[in-house]
């Protein structure tokens, strides 16, 4: 059977439950608006935390979550045949992130990948997903500092995957890909915090749209 048709529809489906923004879906959802009307501006989960709140934080997580991985198993199952399982769950994580960070159904305005990246983790291989988390948690509960947070997990995630799958080039460069690109999505993050500027997350929160 040709390959091809495979990859097509993995990389197609995956960017399109990328669209699925679980920030956008939630928000008008709860509240009738569209997150990115608010704060940064941005469709990610820092800047809906601090729009709404805690608790329903968790449904964006979900969401986010939950399409990421069935994007990941959806490339495992359909590239299995060929012997190449943890390159078809890459694939579609790959996609997946490209649809969460430029969704062409949110006129290309999306989040910056952090919480799909490390659910791809996960499901590739938890010991990088659990080295990503180790790096975040730890950098935040010093620095109270997301982006620093994110983009130290993004350096690990390329580690990780240089370390583990050297010898599976593809699966390789999908994890190298994956942290690059977070690490770009948070170009403008990096900047504020080269000139002291960045914002500190405090878990503590109950959002601007109480009821």
């Amino acid at each position: 059977m040709n390959m091809a048709y495979p990859i097509f529809v993995i990389a197609l489906v995956s960017y399109l439950l990328g669209n699925l923004n679980g920030s956008v879906c939630i928000s008008n959802m709860l509240r009738g608006e569209d997150v990115r009307t608010h704060g940064s501006g941005n469709a990610g989960l820092t800047n809906f935390f601090r729009s709404y709140g805690s608790w329903s934080t968790l449904l964006v997580l979900l969401t986010d979550g939950v399409k990421t991985v069935m994007a990941c198993l959806m490339g495992g199952l359909m590239l299995e045949p060929y012997g190449l399982s943890k390159e078809g769950m890459m694939l579609g994580a790959v996609a997946v992130s490209l649809g969460h960070d430029f969704p062409v159904l949110l006129g290309f305005r999306g989040g910056k990948g952090i919480l799909s990246g490390f659910a791809a983790a996960m499901v590739i291989d938890w010991r990088i997903g659990l080295m990503i988390l180790g790096v975040f948690v730890i950098t935040f509960a010093i620095t109270r500092y997301v982006s620093l947070s994110s983009v130290l997990g993004a350096l690990t995630y390329i580690a990780g995957f240089v370390w583990l799958y050297h010898d599976r080039v593809w699966v390789m460069i999908g994890g190298i890909a994956l942290g690059v690109l977070a690490i770009f999505m948070h170009r403008g993050n990096i900047a504020r915090l080269c000139k002291g500027t960045e914002s500190k997350v405090h878990l503590i929160h109950r959002g601007l749209n109480k009821s």
